[in-house]
């Protein structure tokens, strides 16, 4: 088995059992330092032999799952957490990133760095090894120094306001010194001082801030004095202290705002942003560096709903190996370039394989494709990787970013020259491929010839990226003299392996739901009577089932929830839990069939075509609804007119609703007439005499005029009134 860092390694030894972090692994894979999480030790170095040996040999286990890691989002945090973990972080941040590593875990430097720390902040050794503690147990990961205030009775929250003063009591009963509760309209006051008067380029100082507040808004008069007009205070006791006034500060306190206003962003970005790495940095190993990008591929695809609908072209994501070429993760969709595209590449480049491909029908073994880590840097453009939600990525995993410089491609050279080879296998054999100036007189479209779907496209990425992995033979590819010395062959997955063996130790091995958990978007989803629905599509879930969500809406209303969700297959949504520790699993509805292995755009497609044709056949359906309004008028006109034209008005109202049951039975004897079924009919005799059988004398003879009537009447319509 690969070690690799932050793995969690639970042994037994002497009926004791102890469970250690791996937080560094040397380059040539012969030595690691590990971290006891529940002892008081610091950490300590071990031999990789010792520990595969252990594991080998059934004394210790690799935990597939850790429960050390802080898996809260940043959205889920109150202000005083982030407060205090970022006041922690700023503490051992310095000596506690990569650059230290292995320093950090030698005692005798470890001492000169911890002691750095305590004279630059003013705070004791323990507190500094507290906190590295903290670091180290929770998976080298800045979230793991958030304090759990959920665990304690209070939750930070701001105190309600009184006409009573709070705070602490007088020292003396008459004492009327300053100090005036704090309410949202002193906050505003507050904060409009600070803007104006603090974030400066002037650099002036928090009191030069309160005080020019107290000058704007805390006034009773004004005075003249040498012809200028002074503000004249309020008392002391209606007056914020500068106390209060920098404990606001401090607690609302921006420091990306700040630093940028008071000394510029250039500054900013290159003195007090997150550590983001340096661009000339090498590949020292496998993981040590990995590049990213993505291209518009050079072909129309279709839509898996319609082959006859053209859904144009698809981006390409691909994160690659500076050190091995290795391809470590792709994405192929209709997003971007953008943050999207760029997050799911790194999701897959975390995620195992053997089971991606066979979402694709493809089936591999791990050994074709090994790679479910996070590299210790990232190079990539400045546009998605430049969103604010990378500095996320670079706080929770520690991962430098090495942004390139503008209309430098060449600093991406392995992956913009994979984009190439790609584009070209693809260019050869697959139809609707973009062909230069085609619009020559008489020319086809290629556009039109366009039949591959996404889903078939990615298909065969999936297979050139595993040829390339597999087989490519690299002949631009520099070889050091233990590669010669080994006779390596230049070929993406020996390079790979090989490095793992001889210079490992810059993989991170991060859980894929944690990647998951801070990478994939989030939104917020409907609970309806109808089920959970997120995008026009309807789910449901376990609980939801359980505790009778449905019915709930239904009688009470819906509401919402928070949700996560993947784009490249909408099968699932991911309901947030325990502020985003944990997530309840949403699955399609069996009516909803039609989504199912569908990704996002396939379905917002679909959806908006249909709304497209709905909105196209609207006026047919409203013309035709016209129609038939304006035919039941003409008939029931007619009816009115023939009502009028033959009614006799002699007739009393009382007779005619007596003569119901007798009209209904003339009505039924002539409808009979009408309607009743003859096989091989031949033409009557209109003019004959019907002579009846067994007549009788006491026949109802009123009721034979009135039926000879209306069979005139009906021979005359049927005529045409002749």
């Amino acid at each position: 088995m690969q070690l690799t860092v932050n793995m969690i390694i639970k042994s037994v030894f002497k009926e004791v059992e102890r469970i250690e972090r791996i937080l560094w692994i040397d380059e040539k894979y012969q030595i690691a330092y590990v971290f006891d999480i529940h002892s008081n030790r610091l950490p300590y170095m071990k031999k990789i032999t010792d520990i595969e040996n252990m594991l080998e040999t059934g004394l210790a286990e690799v935990l597939k799952e850790d429960p050390y890691i802080n898996n809260v989002v940043e959205d889920d945090m109150n202000h005083t957490e982030k407060e205090v973990r970022d006041k922690a972080w700023e503490i051992i941040s310095q000596i506690a990133l990569s650059n230290n590593e292995p320093n950090i875990y030698i005692p005798k430097f470890r001492s000169k760095l911890i002691k750095g720390a305590v004279q630059q902040f003013g705070v004791s050794d323990r507190t500094v090894t507290k906190y590295l503690k903290k670091y180290w147990c929770g998976g080298k990961n800045i979230n793991a120094l958030v304090p759990y205030y959920s665990r304690c009775g209070g939750r930070g929250r701001s105190k309600s306001s009184s006409n009573k003063k709070r705070g602490r009591p007088r020292k003396y009963e008459n004492d009327s010194s300053g100090g005036i509760n704090i309410d949202e309209a002193i906050k505003r006051i507050f904060k409009t001082a600070v803007s104006r008067y603090y974030y400066s380029r002037k650099n002036p100082s928090i009191t030069h801030a309160y005080e020019m507040m107290l000058k704007d808004f805390f006034y009773e008069d004004f005075k003249m004095k040498n012809g200028v007009k002074i503000p004249i205070l309020k008392a002391d006791n209606e007056l914020p202290t500068i106390g209060q006034f920098k404990y606001w500060f401090y607690k609302e306190r921006n420091l990306k705002r700040e630093i940028s206003a008071r000394k510029g962003k250039k500054a900013y970005s290159q003195e007090n942003r997150a550590i983001t790495g340096r661009a000339t940095d090498d590949a020292l190993g496998p993981g040590s560096i990995f590049e990213i990008d993505a291209t518009v591929c050079d072909i129309y695809l279709v839509s898996r709903y319609n082959r006859n609908w053209i859904v144009g072209r698809p981006i390409l994501y691909i994160i690659i190996d500076k050190f091995s070429r290795l391809i470590a993760g792709i994405h192929v969709g209709f997003e971007g370039p953008s943050w999207t595209g760029a997050m799911m590449a790194l999701a897959n480049a975390a995620m195992d394989k053997v089971e991606f491909c066979k979402i694709y029908d493809i089936r591999i073994t791990k050994e074709e494709w090994p790679v479910n880590y996070l590299g210790e840097s990232l190079m990539a453009d400045r546009g998605e990787l430049e969103s604010p939600k990378i500095q996320e990525l670079i706080k929770n995993f520690q991962i430098k970013v090495m942004n390139a410089p503008p209309f430098q491609a060449e600093s991406k050279a392995i992956v913009e020259r994979h984009f190439r080879t790609i584009q070209e296998k693809v260019k050869r054999i697959a139809p609707g491929t973009v062909i230069a100036d085609f619009k020559e007189r008489g020319g086809r479209d290629y556009r039109l010839d366009a039949k591959l779907d996404i889903f078939q496209f990615t298909q065969i990425i999936i297979k050139s990226v595993l040829h390339h992995n597999n087989h490519k033979i690299l002949t631009n590819y520099n070889r050091d003299t233990l590669m010669i010395e080994d006779d390596l062959k230049c070929i993406p997955i020996e390079l790979w392996n090989w490095g793992i063996k001889n210079r490992a130790g810059k993989l991170r091995y991060v859980p894929e739901e944690l990647v998951k958990l801070n990478l994939m978007p989030t939104d917020t989803a409907t609970i309806t009577a109808k089920g959970i629905r997120f995008k026009g599509i309807y789910y449901g879930s376990e609980i939801a089932l359980k505790e009778n969500w449905f019915e709930t809406a239904r009688n009470f209303g819906s509401w919402k929830v928070d949700i996560s969700y993947d784009i490249r297959n909408m099968d699932y949504i991911y309901m947030k839990k325990d502020n985003g520790r944990s997530y309840e699993k949403c699955f399609l509805l069996s009516h909803q069939s039609r989504y199912e292995n569908k990704t996002l755009e396939e379905i917002e497609y679909l959806l908006e075509k249909e709304k497209l044709e709905l909105n196209k056949n609207h006026q047919d359906y409203m013309q035709s609804n016209i129609d038939l309004l304006s035919e039941i008028e003409n008939i029931v006109k007619k009816a009115q007119e023939e009502h009028k034209n033959e009614v006799n008005q002699k007739i009393s109202k009382t007779q005619k609703i007596k003569g119901i049951n007798q009209n209904r039975k003339i009505e039924k004897m002539i409808n009979r007439e009408e309607e009743y079924f003859e096989l091989g009919k031949r033409e009557k005799n209109e003019d004959a005499e019907v002579i009846s059988i067994n007549k009788k004398e006491e026949e109802d003879y009123t009721l034979q005029s009135d039926i000879e009537l209306l069979r005139t009447k009906r021979k005359e319509r049927l005529n045409g009134g002749e």
